[in-house]
């Protein structure tokens, strides 16, 4: 347990002293794009005690002075593919982001989706003996969770405590300063596949910035775009990107489960580069203008020019009609929601009190998805944008930008740092692993 605290205090350590200076970049590492954000920081007063627990109401902490986007080139599946790719397009991203904000910015905090997200669910208990909970005393309860072995070249990216119970009270979001005899503790923690780290860690590196955090893209993009209600009460974020969907659920306004398909937007322009055979850029821009999932009885008679450029005349200028091209689209899109229904069902998310989904990212935008989407996962289903924060620029503020929003928001509360304590030095037997969502039914 302690070299997994000591990792990510080493980068909080980092957070804290670019904070002090000010400003910070977030990057947001995607299949189809690289979004960086400049934040600038209103003073050394960001982590406000008064905002409460983990509150995500944090935008007057900060603004957003910079905003750069490029396309993705080196990541697959939301990975880091080739290195020198990937290091251009984070160059490029990371300086015309800087030119607008005109600051050089020196840290960075960086979300990426895929990399084979598990989630954990821990327990950890102790008896008290003093009369009220100390920091010590939760620092120590944390740490009597047991570990369990997650696998060779794993890393911790989350480990966040979801709930406490004092005694045979449950469903406590902080317990200090309360009196009990027993101090209970419901950790969840997200590990990764330690490759894809360590390549994001070294291609930031190789720009010259240093790394202050990581977070998964499917936690942030929850962050951003589940009102507070949904995030206390119960919800499924779904963020549908270019080479992975990631999915997170949220209740009590913790992220208690996360996974991703190795499946996203990007697979379905490959259908159509295939199925109408045409280069991946004519399908990109044929799908953003006239995609969709649902054909009408009009899609028939709407015929869309596709232009191509092999020099072949009649072969160039062929029509297709709409009602084709969704016949292309759909397949692959009711293959992504199957399997992110597969994921939820594991995951025990029928058990929750309110099973509200929402989808984000930049697929979700495809016409008629949310009503797939309800027919498929069979819930109340709505398409979310990110909130809005402090001085985004308008072309930053679509569903494609929840990753990005989320991690500035994680950036201004990230809710580890409240639990960061130290810790007891001795180390806990793991014992066997035990499923995320375990407690719903006993404590919620």
């Amino acid at each position: 347990m302690t070299d997994l605290y000591s990792a990510q205090r080493a980068m909080r350590n980092m957070r804290k002293a670019a904070m002090q200076r000010g400003v910070i970049a977030i990057l947001d590492v995607g299949t189809s794009k690289i979004a960086c954000l400049v934040l600038r920081f209103d003073g050394p007063d960001q982590f406000r005690e008064q905002d409460g627990l983990g509150s995500m109401a944090g935008q007057s902490a900060f603004r957003v002075i910079g905003a750069a986007t490029t396309r993705s080139r080196g990541v697959r599946f939301g990975e880091v593919d080739s290195m020198a790719e990937t290091e251009r397009a984070i160059r490029t991203a990371v300086q015309a982001a800087q030119k607008m904000a005109n600051v050089r910015v020196d840290h960075v905090i960086a979300c990426f989706a895929g990399a084979e997200p598990r989630s954990y669910g821990l327990a950890g208990e102790i008896q008290l003996s003093g009369d009220v909970i100390s920091e010590q005393d939760v620092s120590q309860c944390l740490a009597s969770c047991d570990v369990p072995a997650y696998g060779e070249g794993r890393d911790v990216l989350h480990a966040q405590p979801v709930n406490f119970a004092i005694d045979h009270r449950s469903g406590l979001g902080d317990p200090r300063g309360q009196s009990g005899n027993r101090l209970s503790a419901d950790l969840h923690m997200l590990t990764v596949d330690g490759t894809a780290v360590s390549n994001l860690a070294y291609c930031v590196k190789r720009c010259d910035l240093e790394l202050a955090g990581l977070a998964s893209s499917a936690y942030v993009a929850g962050v951003s775009s589940l009102v507070e209600d949904e995030q206390e009460l119960g919800a499924a974020c779904i963020d549908f990107g270019g080479g992975a969907t990631g999915i997170s659920i949220f209740i009590k306004r913790h992220m208690i489960y996360a996974d991703s398909v190795r499946m996203g937007g990007e697979h379905v322009t490959g259908d159509i580069s295939l199925g109408l055979q045409v280069p991946m850029a004519t399908a990109e821009r044929i799908k953003t203008f006239y995609g969709g999932v649902v054909a009408t009885g009009m899609d028939d008679r709407e015929m869309i020019d596709i232009g191509g450029d092999t020099g072949d005349w009649e072969h160039d200028r062929r029509q297709v009609s709409r009602a084709e091209l969704i016949g292309i689209m759909r397949p692959r899109v009711e293959e992504i929601l199957e399997e992110v229904r597969m994921r939820l069902d594991a995951a025990g998310f029928d058990q929750l009190p309110s099973q509200q989904i929402v989808l984000t990212g930049g697929g979700s935008q495809i016409p008629g998805l949310d009503g797939l989407a309800s027919k498929i996962l069979g819930q109340q289903v709505r398409l979310g944008r990110p909130l809005r924060v402090q001085g985004l620029p308008q072309a930053a503020t679509g569903p494609a930008f929840a990753g990005a929003v989320g991690l500035s928001l994680f950036a201004a509360h990230p809710q580890d740092e409240w639990w960061d304590f130290e810790l007891p030095a001795d180390t806990y037997p793991a014992r066997s692993l035990r499923r995320a969502v375990r407690w719903f039914r006993e404590n919620w």
